[in-house]
């Protein structure tokens, strides 16, 4: 399912790097990078990660996604406070 939701991501968001996390199938948490959220504002960058996600969301194969979104500049100054080791 990991790589699934990555692939559905970068369907809509083609430059993002994604880290995601999530070990029972159904619950997940991502951090995404993207120069596409440049400029926008905090719930349109969730929007368009979310939307990507509409079809495993309404098959329920996704429950619930944790979501961090950053910009490239944004992740460069914040991604010392992220533990990474357990992304996938």
């Amino acid at each position: 399912m990991i790589t699934h939701i990555k692939t559905a991501i970068k369907s809509v968001i083609i430059d993002a790097q994604i880290y995601l996390f999530g070990n029972d199938g159904e619950h997940f948490e991502a951090i995404v990078i993207s120069a596409e959220f440049e400029g926008k504002p905090l719930v349109k960058q969730h929007q368009l990660v979310m939307n990507a996600l509409k079809t495993e969301f309404g098959s329920n194969q996704v429950h619930a996604l944790a979501l961090k979104t950053f910009t490239p500049e944004k992740w460069e100054a914040s991604k010392d406070k992220f533990n990474l080791s357990l992304a996938k």
